[in-house]
């Protein structure tokens, strides 16, 4: 349950009131002087006492914009609570002053203003929430350019605006607060085809694409509820021009989803040791470096589409086996590795290409585990043939499961099941 009311300003508390808090206030005001006391949505059970919403307030500002940038009157949120506001350990671990502040980054919101609108509309108040308790639940968090897919439209209108991006707040600077640095990392709606076209090259190159089309965000990237038409409507070269020539040179910069999925070696101990075809474990087990688990993290951090957590509605696996296969295979022919990490467990799939730093899986021993974690090297011409093979995916309907693709010279199996397989726990 959340409450609206005007905020009471730190004046009137200065010697109660949360330092963390406090500094982010600070940046606030300097932007937002006259409105010292602006509406804010706040938590009324708080998260330390049990209550569902991670972030204590969402405070909202109306800015006038900028008339000489083009950029219109909006509605500004701002969260408080991704960040330590205490240091008394009651929500973050207290981590020192040098680091990141809690998750180390809080949420922003740019909402276009509509004419007949005197007070700010409270909806992005609960995404923001929304997108809080993913990061809370997962412990991921989010950077410039990642994307989420909501598949709704972010208001419960009929809007085509069902996605977003995250970019940095054009105007607020990060803050040191006595618990760390804080950055503000502002959502930013979009069409579908524009989420889309975001996976398929990435995210940061359509944000600026965004930026340069007034009516799709502009210089500060405002959300419009009531965009009707897509940049690539909008102006019909940047699909060819721009995206599909991004894509061509660049590939994509997605490296995993959260997916349902687990791994198992089929084959018999081999009586050959020198047989570079089963699963080199390593004769020294050993736990996943601080690299293998912030690959894992990376890997997560930029795939949000299938994902267990009630605050992002459920997704088809059958519709997205079809865009990861593209994406993936896309990253792979530009030497790089995507990962498949489980929703269900600790389990991690990534494939890598030849020359990809730091993988375990080489050619000599082209599948690799390390506890949980599978490394499956492919090279380019297999790449090429799962390519041909896995064509069927692009169309996911018309595809019927269990589906099973297999490459038995290269001693691979790869199955595609329901979801509900993945409802109980494999034996």
């Amino acid at each position: 349950m959340e409450e609206m009311r005007p905020s009471s300003g730190p004046q009137a508390f200065p010697s109660i009131f949360p330092p963390g808090l406090h500094a982010i206030y600070g940046e606030c005001r300097r932007l937002y002087p006259e409105q010292p006391n602006p509406l804010q949505v706040t938590a009324i059970v708080k998260y330390w006492l049990g209550g569902p919403d991670p972030l204590d307030y969402v405070s909202m500002y109306r800015s006038l914009g900028n008339s000489s940038l083009g950029v219109p009157e909006h509605w500004h949120y701002v969260s408080f609570g991704l960040s330590d506001l205490y240091g008394d350990n009651r929500v973050h671990e207290y981590t020192g002053v040098d680091g990141p502040s809690g998750f180390g980054f809080e949420l922003s919101f740019r909402l276009k203003r509509e004419p007949e609108e005197s007070a700010p509309p409270t909806w992005p108040a609960e995404l923001m929430q929304g997108l809080a308790r993913y990061v809370f639940q997962s412990e991921n968090t989010f950077c410039s350019g990642d994307h989420v897919s909501w598949h709704s439209p972010l208001d419960n209108s009929e809007s085509r605006i069902q996605h977003m991006l995250l970019t940095e707040d054009p105007q607020m600077q990060p803050v040191q607060t006595p618990f760390g640095v804080v950055s503000f990392l502002q959502i930013v709606g979009v069409c579908t085809e524009e989420l889309h076209a975001a996976q398929q090259w990435n995210g940061q190159g359509i944000l600026e694409l965004l930026r340069t089309v007034p009516l799709a965000g502009g210089p500060w990237l405002i959300t419009d509820m009531r965009r009707g038409e897509t940049i690539f409507e909008i102006d019909p070269h940047l699909q060819q021009e721009r995206v599909d020539k991004g894509i061509e040179t660049e590939g994509s910069n997605l490296s995993g989803v959260s997916a349902k999925c687990a791994w198992d070696d089929l084959s018999r101990p081999p009586e050959d040791e020198e047989d570079s075809r089963s699963i080199c474990i390593g004769t020294q087990p050993r736990r996943l470096s601080g690299k293998d688990t912030e690959q894992i993290r990376e890997a997560l951090r930029r795939g949000l589409e299938i994902n267990s957590k009630p605050i992002l509605p459920p997704i088809s696996m059958q519709r997205q086996n079809g865009m990861n296969h593209d994406r993936a295979s896309g990253r792979l022919l530009h030497g790089r590795h995507f990962t498949y990490k489980s929703i269900t467990g600790d389990t991690a799939i990534t494939f890598v290409s030849t020359g990809v730093e730091g993988a375990f899986a080489t050619e000599e021993h082209p599948y690799a585990a390390h506890g949980p974690w599978l490394q499956i090297l492919l090279t380019e011409e297999l790449v090429e043939r799962m390519l041909e093979d896995l064509e069927d995916l692009s169309s996911p309907e018309e595809m019927k499961l269990p589906k099973e693709y297999s490459w038995p010279e290269k001693k691979l199996k790869i199955s595609i099941l329901p979801d509900v397989v993945f409802d109980n726990p494999l034996p």
